[in-house]
C-alpha cells in the first residue's frame, strides 16, 4: 500500500476524454506509427477550461479515461507513450497536468495494460511467421491463437507474468507519473489475476511512494485482491448495484446487506464508490423513480470510501448502455466547449450534488468512518456514520432514507429525524 494520505480527501470527477471532446470514433488512417503527427487534433486543452467547474462542484481530482493512441474507443491501445492524436499530443497532456496542479487538482490516468489493439506492434510482431519464442511470450495464447479479452479478438491480452511485459508496464507507469500524473486506474485489473500485478506495483511504488493505484475489479473477493495485488483501492461494484437495485425494488434490506460487505472492505482499504461510470447506464436512467436520485447521490458521496462522480451525472444526464456495437455512445457523449453552455435543465441535480459534496467536505472523517444500518425495513432505514476519535467534538452522523409517500420520523443516535417522502435527511 502507498504511504500517501491525500486519497482520503479526494473526490474524483471522472471524464471519458474521447467522448468528452467529441473525437471521431476511430483514429484517422493517416495516424500511422511512421507518421504520428499527421492527424493530431488539439482537443485535450478543452478540459483545462473545465477544471474550475470541477472545483465548483466540490471535487478535487480528475479521473481520466484513456488518453493514449488507440484504434477506436481508447481501450484498444496502439502506443502507451503517445497521446491519442484525436486528443492532441504530449504537450497538451502535460499542460493539463500543470493546470490541474496549479489548482490543487489530482490527476489519475487510465492504464490499459491487460490488453492491446490487435494492430499494436507487439501483437503484429508475435503473429509473424518468423516470430521468435520471445516475441510470442508477450501475449497470452489459446492454442495457436492470441487470447482475446472477454472474447474480443481486437483486444489481445498481454501476459503480465512475463518479466519483459512487467518491465514495459513499469516503465510506462513511471514515465507518466514523472510527467505529472498522481496515480493510475488499472483497467480490467481482475483479468490477469491479483498476483500478476504485485511485482509491477511494488516496483512502481519504490519510485513513486505517493501515487495512488485503483484496480478495476467487477466481481470476486475485493479484499483478497487488494491484499494480493498491492493496489490501494478497487471499484466498489457491489455497492453500486446495491444502491440502485435496493431503491428500484423497494428493498432496503439489500442495501443493508451491501453495507455489511462495504464495512468489511473499509476496515482494510478505502474502496472507490460511485453510482455511474463510462461502462454503466446513467444513474438518472437506471432509477425507476426519479425522486430517488437524491438518495443515490447521498449514498455515493457520504458513505466511507473514495467517491467519484461520472461527468454529466451531476447535471442529470441520461443514457442507457446497450450490449451492441456503439452501445456505449449514449453514456459517453460530447460536452460543450465551456461549462456555461450546459443546458439549465440539470441545475437542480447540480445543486444537490454540490450540497452533498459540501457535507462530505465539512466532515472529512466520513472517508474512514464506520457505516452501520439501523431500523431497516423495505422502505426506510437509518445509517449510523461514526468516525474515529479526532479534533471534532462529535464525529457522528445519521443518514436516513425514506422510500414511502409520507414523511417518516425515525430514531437516530441524536434523537428523532424527520425524513421527507422519497427523500433523505442527515442528522
Amino acid at each position: 500500500m502507498s504511504d500517501q494520505g491525500w486519497a482520503d480527501t479526494v473526490i474524483w470527477w471522472h471524464v471519458y476524454p474521447l467522448g468528452f471532446v467529441g473525437a471521431q470514433p476511430r483514429a484517422a488512417a493517416a495516424d500511422a506509427a511512421d507518421a504520428p503527427d499527421l492527424a493530431v487534433q488539439h482537443r485535450l486543452p478543452k478540459l483545462v477550461g473545465w477544471l474550475d467547474y470541477l472545483l465548483q462542484l466540490g471535487a478535487n481530482g480528475l479521473l481520466l479515461g484513456p488518453v493514449f493512441a488507440s484504434t477506436s474507443h481508447g481501450y484498444d491501445t496502439l502506443d502507451h507513450y503517445r497521446v491519442d492524436p484525436r486528443l492532441g499530443d504530449e504537450g497538451d497532456l502535460r499542460e493539463l497536468f500543470d493546470e490541474a496542479r496549479q489548482r490543487g487538482v489530482r490527476v489519475l490516468l487510465d492504464g490499459v495494460f491487460n490488453h492491446l489493439s490487435a494492430d499494436h506492434p507487439v501483437v503484429l510482431r508475435a503473429l509473424r511467421q518468423d516470430a521468435s519464442p520471445q516475441d510470442r511470450a508477450w501475449l497470452r495464447w489459446v492454442g495457436e491463437h492470441p487470447r482475446g479479452f472477454e472474447g474480443n479478438l481486437d483486444l489481445v491480452e498481454l501476459d503480465l507474468t512475463h518479466p519483459p511485459v512487467q518491465d514495459y508496464v513499469v516503465e510506462v507507469m513511471d514515465y507518466w507519473l514523472l510527467a505529472g500524473a498522481d496515480g493510475w486506474r488499472l483497467d480490467a485489473a481482475y483479468a490477469p489475476g491479483a498476483g500478476a500485478w504485485r511485482p509491477i506495483i511494488e516496483r512502481v511504488r519504490e519510485r513513486h511512494p505517493h501515487c495512488w493505484i485503483l484496480g478495476e475489479v467487477i466481481h470476486g473477493d475485493y479484499l483478497q485482491f487488494v491484499q494480493q495485488s498491492g493496489v490501494d483501492s478497487v471499484t466498489q461494484y457491489e455497492l453500486w448495484k446495491a444502491i440502485w437495485s435496493s431503491l428500484n425494488d423497494t428493498n432496503l434490506h439489500e442495501l443493508a446487506w451491501g453495507l455489511k460487505r462495504h464495512a468489511e472492505f473499509c476496515a482494510a482499504f478505502l474502496p472507490q464508490t460511485f453510482i455511474g461510470n463510462h461502462d454503466t447506464t446513467r444513474i438518472a436512467t437506471k432509477l425507476t423513480h426519479p425522486a430517488h436520485l437524491g438518495m443515490a447521490i447521498a449514498l455515493s458521496c457520504l458513505l466511507p470510501g473514495v467517491p467519484s462522480v461520472y461527468a454529466g451525472d451531476e447535471q442529470g444526464f441520461t443514457g442507457e448502455k446497450l450490449d451492441q456495437p456503439g452501445g456505449d455512445d449514449a453514456v459517453r457523449p460530447p460536452f460543450p466547449d465551456h461549462p456555461e453552455e450546459l443546458a439549465s435543465v440539470g441545475a437542480a441535480v447540480l445543486r444537490e450534488y454540490r450540497q452533498v459534496i459540501h457535507l462530505r467536505r465539512t466532515h472529512p472523517w466520513l472517508a474512514t468512518a464506520t457505516a452501520t444500518a439501523r431500523e431497516v425495513t423495505n422502505e426506510t432505514m437509518t445509517i449510523d456514520l461514526v468516525g474515529a476519535p479526532g479534533p471534532e467534538a462529535d464525529r457522528r452522523l445519521t443518514l436516513g432514507l425514506n422510500l414511502t409517500d409520507e414523511v417518516v420520523e425515525l430514531e437516530t443516535q441524536t434523537g428523532p429525524l424527520a425524513i421527507p417522502a422519497h427523500g433523505w435527511a442527515l442528522a
